[in-house]
């Protein structure tokens, strides 16, 4: 008889053997445009969320080292026992004021936040419809509300199926319509003007994850509602990324929806409290992107630049505003096998996505921009992109 770790262990030297076993790099020093490996080498960094460039910043640094210093390390306790610390009330309402919302709590990831809002908005009678190629954290929030709540999925950006899907629950006591705003591994936008408009005739509410957004796209970064001029009811996010680079996440909503949350909410009535730390650097990168606009601009410039670049070498890239350029390759080994390539003739860091992250035979390389990217630097990778067309075209 098979012991279940030898059934494990082989499971793993399957994927080894099929070449999609996963290495991840390990940096030597802070996250930026460029990074140090363990192996002392310095490579182009075209897979980092750290789309302002904010993650080491000296700014976001100091204020993370005062937290710190005011604060202590961490709070030793969740938010409705002794975990609430002044500086997440702070946070919490330049949250609220930077997506347009009445109000805002905070999580220990998006991840937590997703699988806090679905659940506890929703039970029997009710109706969540998602994209199905919605994040993994908001497929897995759905799936927590077990069978007490009705799940519907439509085709990725297909309206008439979401008209379908919202017919069907029409006569549900509450309907939740959830979407990400920026699709992480598509790199392409919700149609969120659509999404409103539809969902309006049926009086649901509209969630939108903002993650890949927020520091991005809009006029001053607000994301996708901003970028499409519209208003939603909830909007999820993270710290992690463009805001300071770190951890954390939140949801943002009128002040019924987040008092339900802090009242119900499961991932933050028993999870810790944002570490002072994160919640002080995070408020410090909101600051910055107020105060120093050309972030933004630059990194649309940079955007742009590589997806024209990669369309004159004959690639296939849909046309976005969104720092996600996705370049398909096909099967999962071949994308690890060519982000390989990458690290280890062209000095450039990229990783190669495939299932169960994407479906078979869709894998890709997803180069993910900064602003503080050099043109010198966008120009070196669109070097190898062409030195790797023979084997991608």
């Amino acid at each position: 008889m098979i012991t279940a770790l030898a059934q494990l262990q082989q499971e793993l030297d399957d994927l080894r053997k099929n070449g999609k076993y996963k290495e991840p790099p390990v940096l030597a020093g802070p996250m930026g445009p460029a990074v140090q490996l363990t192996d002392g080498r310095e490579v182009i960094n075209l897979c980092s969320n750290n789309y302002l460039g904010l993650a080491d910043h000296p700014e976001v640094v100091a204020a993370a080292k005062k937290a710190i210093d005011q604060f202590g390390h961490g709070t030793g306790s969740v938010r409705f026992i002794c975990g609430t610390m002044s500086i997440h009330l702070e946070l919490e309402k330049a949250l609220a004021d930077f997506t347009g919302l009445q109000a805002a709590t905070t999580y220990v990831s998006c991840w937590n936040a997703n699988e806090a809002l679905v659940p506890t908005l929703l039970g029997p009678d009710d109706t969540v419809i998602s994209d199905e190629l919605n994040h993994a954290s908001i497929i897995d929030a759905c799936r927590l509300c077990g069978k007490k709540v009705n799940r519907l999925i439509y085709r990725h950006s297909d309206m008439d199926g979401l008209h379908h899907c919202l017919t069907q629950a029409q006569n549900a006591r509450r309907i939740l319509v959830i979407t990400d705003g920026v699709f992480s591994m598509e790199g392409d936008l919700a149609h969120l003007p659509d999404i409103v408009n539809l969902t309006q005739k049926y009086g649901a509410l509209v969630a939108v994850d903002d993650s890949h957004a927020h520091g991005v796209i809009g006029r001053s970064g607000r994301g996708t509602p901003e970028y499409f001029d519209v208003k939603v009811d909830i909007v999820t996010g993270t710290l992690g990324k463009a805001l300071g680079g770190a951890a954390g996440g939140f949801i943002a909503a009128s002040k019924p929806i987040i008092e339900l949350m802090v009242q119900n909410s499961r991932p933050q009535l028993f999870s810790n409290a944002l570490p002072p730390a994160v919640a002080g650097g995070a408020l410090a990168a909101i600051r910055l992107l107020d105060r120093e606009p050309q972030r933004l601009a630059r990194l649309q410039e940079n955007v742009q630049y590589l997806r024209q670049g990669l369309a004159h070498l004959g690639y296939q890239v849909i046309k976005s505003a969104t720092a996600i350029v996705p370049v398909i390759v096909g099967e999962t080994a071949k994308a690890i096998s060519l982000a390989q390539e990458m690290l280890h003739q062209h000095d450039i860091l990229i990783t190669g996505f495939g299932f169960p992250v994407v479906p078979e035979g869709a894998a890709r390389l997803r180069a993910q921009v900064s602003a503080v990217h050099t043109r010198t630097q966008l120009d070196k990778v669109l070097t190898a992109f062409d030195a790797l067309r023979a084997k991608v075209l």
